[in-house]
């Protein structure tokens, strides 16, 4: 009866119920967001880091090496030659090294050349299919297939460049024959080939263009009466024979001596013109700058919610002067006073429970709209029914504590209120 009576009271003033729900819904959607979000962000990131000690590539910034080799969501540094590379690849202090190469994409997806060992390093299968064993097949995430409904045996062409409206490629289709078990991590959202098929697809346009400058050479030469046909083929045949230009993007380590990590970010910056970068520190540093915009965000957040709950004690201040005659009737009627203090109370935890359903429901439905884009741009994938169980708790224990502070003393009030002076006044 109580509570019956309590639901039908706050819908008696509807546009400061509103506002008072309206801003307790805005700040739990804010935070319940910010939790999902982080929890998922923090997991889906530290799982791609499993058995990468260190990444190798081109001098600049290390965050940016790791975010491009790890997580395929910005551009490289640069390339470095893969003579170079190779002798840290052998050397005795590790145990696998996986060459990275980038160059094209399919859709907006990298197009990534590398070993069959990368997936070993996500403890990964295949859904179905086979690795790749020649030029221009591929292997590609479950996910990617999804959503770009590809199969086994489809054939593509790809663009040149990380972005979709780059040059296309139409003299080598990639094959697709195998689909990777899904794994929750950016290998779902890769193409995968030997690195052999990068460096052919950009030696075929190297040939290109130095075939049009040859061209050019031999009608300068022919007007001079020079001829250079033979010494120009003589030379390029042996540099592709000796591999000379073969270039990786990035190569991912995995150390069996733990010293490296200590002594080869100084020892390789320093003799050569490469970098080697920890994901785990640069990580770390990345949460660190999140951290501080999510807490400051999450303060943000829980101002507005005291707003709120200042919002739902003036309410129910300012009413308590209407309501004396009705209090006063509860009374004669059998009521006794803390019926009246558990009225005012529940009315405003109806209000705080109401408006943090409303909330959490909203964080839902951004997550839901706005999936797409941190599917796309991010590689992170997040379930809009996602509960992170115990912040969540402690959210909603927030909410029904200031619930209960906001009604604490208008519900005083309405206890101590002279029951026999209200009837005699009235």
């Amino acid at each position: 009866m109580i509570s019956k009576l309590a639901w039908k009271n706050i819908w008696h003033n509807p546009l400061s119920t509103a506002l008072s729900m309206m801003l307790l819904s805005f700040s739990v959607a804010m935070i319940s967001l910010l939790i999902i979000v982080q929890e998922k962000f923090e997991n889906n990131y530290a799982a791609n880091l499993n058995n990468i000690d260190l990444v190798l590539g081109a001098k600049g910034s290390p965050l940016q090496l790791i975010l491009s080799a790890v997580y395929q969501i910005d551009a490289p540094t640069g390339n470095i030659t893969y003579e170079e590379a190779q002798q840290w690849m052998e050397h005795p202090f590790v145990k696998h090294a996986v060459p990275l190469a980038y160059g094209d994409n399919y859709q907006g997806y990298k197009i990534v050349g590398t070993t069959k060992d990368y997936m070993k390093f996500y403890g990964n299968g295949l859904e179905s299919g086979r690795f790749f064993n020649a030029d221009f097949e591929v292997v590609i995430g479950k996910n990617l297939a999804e959503k770009l409904n590809l199969k086994i045996g489809d054939q593509f062409y790809g663009a040149h460049g990380q972005n979709a409206e780059g040059h296309v490629h139409h003299e080598h289709p990639y094959t697709i024959v195998g689909i990777a078990n899904p794994t929750g991590k950016v290998l779902d959202y890769l193409i995968l080939c030997n690195i052999d098929s990068v460096w052919e697809m950009h030696y075929h346009d190297a040939d290109h263009e130095e075939h049009q400058e040859h061209e050019m050479e031999e009608h300068h030469s022919e007007t001079s009466g020079v001829s250079l046909n033979d010494e120009h083929h003589s030379e390029h045949n042996s540099q592709q024979e000796e591999g000379e230009g073969k270039e990786t993007t990035a190569v991912l380590l995995k150390l069996k001596n733990k010293m490296g990590l200590v002594t080869w970010p100084r020892l390789i910056a320093n003799a050569t013109d490469m970098q080697v970068a920890s994901p785990a520190i640069e990580i770390n540093r990345l949460f660190s700058l999140m951290g501080l915009g999510i807490a400051m965000l999450s303060y943000l957040a829980y101002g507005i919610m005291i707003l709120a709950a200042l919002s739902i004690f003036i309410s129910l201040y300012t009413r308590l002067n209407n309501r004396k005659r009705e209090f006063a009737l509860m009374r004669v009627s059998g009521g006794n006073k803390f019926q009246l203090f558990w009225l005012v109370v529940q009315e405003s935890l109806f209000l705080c429970l109401s408006g943090y359903i409303v909330g959490s429901l909203l964080a839902r439905f951004v997550i839901l709209f706005f999936g797409h884009y941190t599917d796309n741009e991010f590689h992170l994938s997040i379930d809009p029914m996602s509960v992170v169980l115990t912040k969540e708790v402690y959210l909603l224990s927030a909410c029904l504590i200031l619930g209960v502070l906001a009604a604490l003393i208008p519900a005083i009030k309405a206890y101590k209120l002279n029951i026999p002076k209200i009837l005699s006044y009235e």
